[in-house]
């Protein structure tokens, strides 16, 4: 039970990873258009969320080891998710009018504003879930002999649910859902993971 709750873990928070990543580039396509820079900025900025996540999961687990003290980060995430259709009009919207009051801003620089409004919009959400499969590596790897094997499971599972992730969205939920949807969905099954970190420290004693 206990090894298939942290598997489930790792492998939601891939998957919800991937479906702000792929309903991201649609919606900053409503501002910036379908341009090759929104592709490039949303993918850059989203690998740069998980190598941030990635480094404070690992320095994080060693601190709390707990599952439980994961809960306040993917509530605050959660919450930021469900809110980033009514965040956005206005902060994407703005950085519009910045270029184009600021004349001095050359185009070339233009460009970035796809990378700006995605790190404002989806870094943070990005960043929170990424920090899950190095959380579940310490603790599912207790005794050293079972580190390698733990590590594989917990990546393994997350890149799976990553795949499913993609496809699911780029094929179904675009369809038959509106992006706000998509986003308001994704930030309720970040905030049903905390349910689960909550959940899942039962199994783990006050010192691991």
């Amino acid at each position: 039970m206990k090894t298939a709750a942290e598997l489930a873990l790792v492998f939601l928070g891939g998957f919800a990873i991937m479906v702000l990543e792929v309903a991201g580039v649609r919606f900053l396509a409503r501002y910036y258009g379908g341009e090759f820079y929104v592709w490039i900025s949303q993918i850059g900025m989203v690998m740069a969320a998980l190598a941030a996540g990635y480094y404070f999961g690992g320095w994080y687990a060693d601190r709390a080891q707990k599952p439980a003290r994961l809960l306040w980060l993917l509530t605050a995430a959660g919450i930021f998710t469900i809110t980033i259709p009514w965040l956005a009009p206005p902060i994407l919207t703005g950085l519009e009018q910045l270029h184009l009051v600021d004349n001095q801003v050359s185009p070339r620089w233009q460009k970035l504003g796809p990378a700006v409004g995605s790190a404002l919009l989806f870094f943070l959400p990005c960043f929170v879930l990424a920090s899950l499969s190095p959380f579940t590596i310490r603790l599912a790897a207790r005794h050293l002999d079972r580190v390698g094997r733990a590590s594989g499971s917990v990546y393994a599972a997350s890149t799976i649910g990553s795949i499913l992730g993609v496809f699911l969205c780029g094929y179904f939920f675009l369809n038959l859902l509106g992006i706000p949807d998509i986003l308001r969905a994704t930030g309720v099954l970040t905030l049903l993971l905390g349910g689960l970190c909550w959940y899942m420290n039962r199994f783990y004693e006050d010192n691991l």
